[in-house]
């Protein structure tokens, strides 16, 4: 039932999000002067590979070793804006339709976590990874790794209908508020480097 509700609300969410979706791509493909999408590997349920779809919001300016510079210095002012109301998770309506991901879920992270995953974290594979789920409207980037995990292992063991509607929810008024995008000390979120608890 999970699965059908998730394909049936992205295909009605994403064709009244069209134009929406075709408005960014633009500024952005004429902002980045190419491509205005974001793509990159990522564990899905099971601990499967696929790729993530998401809209561009950094440039590729590298330093004089050709590394790519920090995220900070990389987030574009258009690419903040579009990150801080979260349209740029708009295309991962694609990866729902295609069974890579749900609506609801825990967010699906960097392949290179999976060896630093401990038995407590890895449940978090047990599920379809989300647009968004229990630890981002309990903090999103904003909260502790360890606290991010816990939220997500508890929403496996505890996933319901009604779980799902309270997050659907409480994901509208963040998005509204814009909290919780990044962390206290990044942009985004800091490197995740493993965890000796539990």
């Amino acid at each position: 039932m999970k699965r059908i509700l998730d394909l049936v609300v992205a295909l009605i969410a994403f064709f009244i999000l069209s134009p929406v979706f075709l408005v960014i791509a633009l500024l952005l493909a004429f902002h980045f002067r190419g491509s205005p999408f974001f793509m990159q590997q990522r564990p899905g349920m099971g601990e499967r590979i696929f790729s993530i779809l998401k809209f561009k919001t950094m440039s590729d300016r590298k330093d004089s070793e050709g590394k790519l510079l920090p995220d900070s210095d990389r987030l574009t002012s258009l690419g903040r804006a579009i990150r801080s109301s979260s349209l740029d998770e708009i295309p991962q309506l694609l990866n729902v339709i295609a069974g890579q991901m749900s609506l609801i879920g825990p967010r699906p992270l960097l392949v290179a976590y999976l060896p630093l995953y401990n038995e407590h974290q890895k449940k978090r594979h047990e599920v379809r990874p989300g647009i968004t789920g229990w630890a981002q409207v309990h903090g999103r980037n904003a909260i502790s790794w360890e606290e991010k995990f816990d939220l997500d292992v508890y929403y496996v063991q505890n996933v319901t209908f009604m779980l799902d509607l309270r997050i659907v929810l409480a994901t509208v008024s963040k998005v509204f508020r814009r909290e919780g995008i990044s962390s206290r000390d990044s942009v985004t979120m800091e490197v995740f480097k493993g965890t000796n608890t539990k």
